[in-house]
């Protein structure tokens, strides 16, 4: 099998970085490929700083150091993530928390992100993520809040099962609204889902901050 040659999307800072987005630097080459498959092309989670952004592209420098460009699909979603306080994490809330499982088979929160009640049930449940090395996101409903010595230790339930999940004080804790791509501009915070479209790796949903508001996961 002929091996592709690197594209010139990936920043030559290393061989395994290459490696690490050789799947979008792929993408044109295998696009026709990927996109008469089922289920349809695969979706990436790429996070990361905005360099450059033009009316139909943008330019990512992700977290490993790599720089993406990517274009901006005529369906894209924009949302505004913004901080909130952990005291307004109530009984009730859906929320997704990126998180270590600790030795007693609780949970120790990295991230936090209260949704919206639009979105409620979103990606319910508890998988292995890719925030760090071991980490966890778990969407659930939260049944019950106790203060603890540092923090807040909240008790999960989702389809299936349930988790305790200790946040300490400075956990960052966030929700997100609706925006428009006005949100995207160089030196933005971001994360965002891309997939092939049309035959172009293609950023399909853009979570950022603004004015220099950094996202947590």
């Amino acid at each position: 099998m002929h091996k592709p040659t690197p594209s010139p999307l990936a920043h030559p800072a290393s061989v395994q970085r290459r490696q690490l987005l050789w799947g979008l630097a792929a993408w044109p080459l295998l696009a026709q490929h990927a996109l008469a498959q089922t289920p349809p092309a695969e979706v990436r989670r790429l996070r990361g700083t905005l360099q450059k952004v033009t009316p139909d592209h943008i330019t990512l420098l992700t977290r490993e150091g790599d720089t993406v460009t990517l274009a901006l699909g005529a369906q894209l979603t924009v949302a505004e993530v913004y901080p909130i306080t952990l005291a307004e994490v109530q009984a009730g809330s859906f929320i997704g928390t990126a998180a270590l499982p600790q030795a007693d088979g609780s949970l120790q929160a990295i991230a936090l992100t209260v949704f919206p009640e639009s979105a409620r049930g979103l990606g319910e449940g508890h998988r292995p993520f890719d925030l760090q090395a071991d980490s966890t996101m778990t969407n659930a409903t939260v049944a019950d809040v106790v203060s603890a010595p540092a923090g807040r230790t909240l008790q999960l339930r989702y389809a299936g099962g349930q988790k305790t999940l200790q946040v300490p004080d400075g956990t960052p804790v966030v929700t997100f609204r609706p925006a428009d791509r006005s949100l995207l501009v160089p030196g933005a915070s971001v994360s965002l889902s891309a997939q092939v479209v049309a035959g172009e790796p293609t950023a399909t949903r853009i979570n950022a901050g603004r004015n220099g508001f950094k996202l947590p996961y």
